[in-house]
């Protein structure tokens, strides 16, 4: 598929109304800032409102890295304070998600970070991401589903009561299981069993590997873990084994292009790899990863790919159905979902 120039329709209302599939997008990354400064007054958090932003949203001036980057969560986890603000931050993310045009929404969710603050249970944190899920759902229209994550560098023992109560959940809307965190200090290796008992009993998998460590990590998560789809996966371009691996297995890759420059991953959005991810043959997806710290939506990520990479729109089209096929849903309804979409997005070629 050869690139095509530049493309600038300038109106972000011709992103806005292409029918959306976002299958990576954190929780603790979307939350509104007139949310978290009302939580904040509720709870007398003593905060600088003056340049609250800076300490929960990526600026202009900041350095990119992914420390800095990281930094915005730790924040941010000083507002997880009753289930009143989980089951908000829940409700809302799924609005915002709405109101981009998002028409199937996968959300994930680390239990221990929304938990660790009050003590509250993993089951209980749940019950109300849940909860405020369906509720949502049934408010915006968008088919939302859920994620849960834990990180590298915790212990497996947390991964394990983690997956339990997941599968206790799991007909509920809880359809898949994440592994996220410093992946140049941590291996995913220990949680193989973890990530077999989540396969057996019924949960789909996907691995953050290939964003800070190398195409060695997409090898393990794909051959050690099982992995259907790659956070990220941006640096499986630097061995051509480990693309023809992924493509064989036809596994998903969720490409987060600003969240990427942001962290470092990528020195420009013009040098990100997406476009010789797509020319290779591989399954890819286009995500925000955490909007409410990178200060974007998806209609901006649809944008970037087209003005700022040069993707022609086929391609973009196709990375939709190709999230609309990877998603975690049962065969038929990844189909139905396809289809659904097909028509729209055919105009959207159609009128460029």
């Amino acid at each position: 598929m050869g690139w095509y120039p530049r493309i600038s329709t300038g109106q972000l209302s011709f992103y806005r109304a292409i029918p959306k599939v976002e299958l990576h997008r954190h929780l603790e990354g979307s939350l509104r800032l007139n949310t978290l400064l009302e939580i904040a007054r509720e709870h007398g958090l003593t905060i600088p409102e003056t340049h609250f932003s800076s300490l929960v949203q990526m600026q202009k001036d900041d350095p990119l890295t992914f420390a800095n980057f990281l930094g915005k969560f730790q924040t941010l986890r000083i507002f997880y304070r009753s289930p009143e603000v989980i089951t908000r931050i829940t409700r809302e993310a799924i609005v915002d998600a709405a109101e981009d045009g998002v028409k199937y929404l996968e959300l994930r969710f680390t239990p221990m970070a929304l938990s660790r603050l009050q003590g509250f249970s993993y089951g209980e944190v749940m019950d109300w991401v849940l909860e405020a899920a369906q509720e949502a759902e049934r408010q915006t229209h968008v088919v939302t589903r859920l994620i849960v994550s834990v990180n590298r560098h915790e212990p497996v023992s947390v991964a394990e009561e983690v997956i339990r109560q997941a599968v206790d959940r799991k007909s509920r809307g809880i359809v898949g299981f994440d592994l996220a965190g410093n992946e140049v200090e941590f291996p995913a290796r220990p949680f193989a069993g973890v990530f077999r008992e989540a396969r057996e009993s019924g949960l789909h998998l996907t691995v953050h590997a290939g964003e800070w460590g190398g195409p060695e990590n997409v090898r393990e998560a794909i051959e050690v873990l099982g992995a259907e789809r790659i956070g990220h996966g941006v640096r499986v371009m630097e061995d051509p084994s480990v693309v023809d691996l992924a493509r064989e297995r036809h596994v998903l890759f969720e490409v987060c292009m600003t969240s990427n420059f942001q962290t470092g991953v990528v020195p420009s959005l013009q040098q990100h790899p997406l476009p010789q991810m797509v020319e290779a043959g591989l399954n890819v997806s286009i995500n925000t990863d955490d909007p409410g710290i990178s200060r974007i939506t998806l209609t901006d990520e649809y944008r970037v790919a087209l003005e700022e990479m040069g993707m022609p729109v086929a391609a973009l089209v196709n990375c939709i159905l190709a999230a609309a096929l990877g998603s975690f849903q049962p065969p038929e309804d990844r189909v139905a979902l396809a289809t659904q979409l097909q028509p729209t997005l055919n105009k959207v070629l159609r009128n460029l």
